[in-house]
């Protein structure tokens, strides 16, 4: 018992610490600051309607009208009903954000070092080294929390599968289990799916040096065990992940049978396009940014400052010393082939020479597979640039062609890399190799890492022209002597970052060598190691996160500020949707923060509203924008936004007075352009089959919307005869039940995305609920799925204590 409390404190010890440098590190907290980050800005924007419902009405509406015309909240931030992970979750990152993340990446990372019986000082080291990979703390300062969150959790899937392949079947299934759980709460599928793809690569591994080592058969019980485990950690999560899929096929990611461009020609497929996949490519020299952070000059926008040859010419051109040195703040240093870069992901000159030298000292599966997993994430991050593989993989491999900024792979890389140099330090303190090959490996590992320091060095002229893509244009503007300047500076950042990076493998490579030497002791060499490790990778980040990118907390709160125009249309009450042209209608939520907009900000729009936008909406077509109830627009006048009604907006519903049935989603969306909205119908009779039909619509028919809520829409209406009736509300066609007069009905798409109906004579009421059976029945789930967790857990637990196992 005294064993296990004297261990017990160390290992709180560590979190302390792990508190502690995640609060140093984001320390403009403490002053009640919060990090401004780009994304979640825009996510503000989108889930503003949502969160004020819930203030309200005390409870989710699962449904938000405020952005693209309509969608379900499920990849807002929707809370679902027992979703007891999502609730420890939130309890484990009790530190303000974004020193939450950081702190998760720390325990993490020290958990699957314990896994691998590694000293809990070395895990400590290796949970920093993971934790400050700038890349990790990039994502942070710009707001993907979901993609840290995801990665995050890594460690703790990949450390229950290191336990189960040592046949601790039992605690490590449910630490895969658990971990698999929170990595699929996080919600970014994109991640766990290259995590998948890394544990694939351990199992395969695995399997080799089974038949290799002839127990196969303790291997495959080991492998079969994980087929509980995920199907447990599915059913934790599978109201999100039913939700998910459900929209996934209403949005871009989806088919909406739709086989034509605006064009009429080009025909696409489920997936994404190639050239959509493949937009960030990693360049196949940009992989040296790994090991020297400005190789290709860091980001779009750094700071070059006075002594920089851009601030001399802007100058010459007869600029102020104020006026240049402003200019110098925010230009394009980066020079590869990316559109944007908003940072290097560098891991560390130190952490890649550990990890060198790891490749001499150490043997076995763990090796293997942790070079395995960096050489296939590195490969595929080329994308364009490794085509063969790349368009292998978008063909032949289920999912792959779902996801685009394939660079985002790398984080495989930042998470093997670390993991093999702790595993390489833990060798070269021990006493099972020889002095002789440790001596060879740290002179191999200097060598190379020091030859290639200064490769670059001499022939860096040679190699490099240092042009950037948008050189073209500075050239236009400025002149050749401003771009030739600032090919000088992007040259000098190339040559101060080598040098820092060959000074750290010197300095790396010297600490070892006293330590060999036996001119410092193990705990004087693993701090300094350390210290070298964080002096590193923090002097890095703090280049692209630090105290500036931090505001008082009520800008994050209150991102955007109203507009007079803003204020006007708000004093318009009614139900109604608004079109900004003052941003990027389909990239900005600002809009989405005040009104009903067609526009917003989602990775993953639905995929008809996006088509609308490509075919029609773009253009300015007045009758797509009429049908979806466009009452105002807001332009930009001389840098103010100003407000026009558009008279011609078709309102809530409408009587049309004939439905015409098409073939197809092509000829629905192509017949758009010739009819008239408020008269007809298109309806697609591959999805309906219903008839052609004319309507007498009567001048005393009327129908109007007289309750609105986001999940609730009622209205009344008085006809002569049998109608049809438009509703400038998106159709999804999960989840939202009609009632006419209590009595559920159906209802269809017509006009490529609106809702319609059929209505019988006389004076009834409509009410459109959105009540989603995903949610109610994946609840269900959740919660027996949970109970059925903490018994096998607890069960555990006992068994343990019984035997005296703990």
């Amino acid at each position: 018992m005294k064993s296990i409390l004297k261990n017990s404190w160390k290992h709180l010890a560590v979190l302390v610490l792990f508190v502690i440098a995640s609060l140093a590190f984001f320390y403009p907290v403490l002053k009640g600051k919060t990090i401004f980050q780009s994304d979640i800005v825009q996510y503000t924007g989108m889930a503003k309607a949502q969160n004020d419902f819930r203030a309200t009405e005390g409870e989710e509406p699962y449904w938000t009208n405020s952005a693209f015309g309509g969608m379900p909240t499920y990849q807002l931030g929707a809370n679902y009903p027992y979703n007891f992970i999502k609730e420890i979750d939130r309890t484990l990152r009790f530190l303000p954000r974004p020193a939450d993340y950081l702190f998760l990446y720390f325990v993490g990372m020290y958990i699957l070092f314990l896994c691998m019986k590694v000293n809990y000082k070395l895990a400590f080291l290796g949970a920093l080294a993971f934790g400050f990979s700038t890349y990790l703390i990039i994502i942070l300062g710009v707001g993907h929390n979901a993609k840290a969150h995801a990665i995050a959790y890594f460690p703790l899937v990949v450390g229950g599968m290191l336990l189960v392949y040592r046949q601790k079947l039992f605690w490590g299934n449910v630490l895969f289990c658990v971990g698999l759980a929170f990595e699929l709460m996080s919600n970014h599928f994109q991640m766990t799916y290259y995590l998948m793809l890394l544990c694939l690569v351990i199992v395969v591994v695995n399997a080799v040096y089974a038949f290799k080592s002839k127990t196969f058969t303790p291997y495959l019980k080991a492998s079969l065990s994980f087929i509980p485990a995920i199907i447990l950690a599915v059913l934790l999560n599978i109201t999100n992940l039913l939700a998910t899929q459900e929209y996934a096929e209403f949005s871009t990611r989806g088919d909406t049978g739709l086989s034509i461009d605006p064009d009429g020609t080009k025909q696409v497929n489920t997936g994404l396009d190639y050239e959509y996949i493949t937009e960030y490519s990693y360049g196949i020299f940009e992989t040296f940014n790994l090991f020297i952070p400005r190789f290709m000059g860091g980001s779009n926008s750094e700071s070059l400052g006075k002594d920089s040859e851009v601030y001399k010419e802007i100058i010459q051109m007869g600029a102020s010393p104020l006026q240049a040195l402003e200019f110098s703040k925010n230009l394009p240093t980066y020079w590869g082939k990316q559109p944007i870069v908003a940072a290097p992901a560098y891991i560390g000159a130190c952490v890649i020479f550990l990890f060198v030298l790891a490749l001499f000292l150490t043997k076995g599966k763990t090796k293997w597979w942790l070079v395995a997993g960096s050489v296939m994430a590195l490969l595929l991050s080329w994308g364009d640039n490794f085509s063969l593989l790349t368009n292998f993989f978008i063909d032949y491999v289920p999912f792959y062609d779902k996801f685009r900024a394939i660079t985002s792979i790398q984080v495989i890389i930042e998470f093997c890399l670390p993991v093999l140099a702790i595993l390489g330090i833990s060798k070269l303190i021990t006493p099972e190799i020889s002095n002789q090959a440790k001596w060879k490996a740290l002179k191999t590992s200097t060598l190379i890492l020091g030859g290639l320091s200064l490769f670059f060095l001499l022939l860096k002229s040679a190699l490099f022209d240092f042009s950037g893509s948008n050189d073209a244009v500075f050239l236009e503007n400025y002149g050749a002597k401003f771009v030739r300047a600032l090919k000088e500076d992007r040259k000098s950042m190339f040559t101060a970052d080598t040098i820092r990076s060959l000074i750290f493998v010197l300095l790396i490579a010297g600490s070892i060598y006293l330590y060999l030497k036996d001119k410092v002791k193990k705990p004087v060499f693993l701090g300094l190691i350390g210290i070298l490790i964080l002096i590193d990778l923090i002097g890095v980040d703090t280049r692209y996160v630090n105290e500036d990118d931090f505001v008082a907390a009520s800008v994050m709160e209150r991102p955007f500020q109203a507009t007079p125009a803003d204020l006007e249309i708000q004093n318009d009450q009614s139900h109604f949707r608004v079109y900004d042209l003052t941003s990027s209608p389909l990239n900005s939520a600002r809009a989405s923060y005040f009104h009903n907009s067609i526009g917003g900000y989602h990775a993953a729009k639905p995929g008809r509203i996006q088509e609308l936008f490509d075919f029609y909406i773009y253009e300015g077509k007045q009758s797509i924008l009429n049908m979806l109830n466009v009452k105002y627009f807001i332009f930009d006048e001389q840098g103010e936004a100003v407000v026009q009604e558009n008279p011609g907006h078709l309102g809530n519903a409408w009587f049309v007075n004939e439905l015409i049935t098409v073939e197809d989603a092509n000829a629905a969306i192509l017949a758009l352009d010739s009819i008239n909205p408020g008269k007809t119908a298109i309806v697609e009779e591959n999805q309906f089959p219903l008839s052609d039909k004319n309507y007498n619509v009567d001048p005393s028919d009327v129908i109007e919307l007289t309750a609105y809520k986001e999940n609730e829409l009622v209205y009344k209406y008085e006809a002569t005869g049998e109608r049809l009736a438009l509703f400038s509300e998106l159709y999804y066609p999960k989840g939202w039940k009609v009632t006419l007069d209590g009595k559920e009905v159906n209802h269809f798409r017509a006009n490529y995305v609106l809702r319609a109906m059929h209505l019988p004579a006389g004076s009834h009421q409509i009410t459109f609920s959105f009540e989603p059976d995903v949610v109610s029945f994946g609840g269900k789930i959740s919660l027996a799925s949970f109970i059925l967790l903490a018994l096998i857990i607890l069960g555990g637990l006992g068994y343990s204590l019984k035997r005296k196992q703990i």
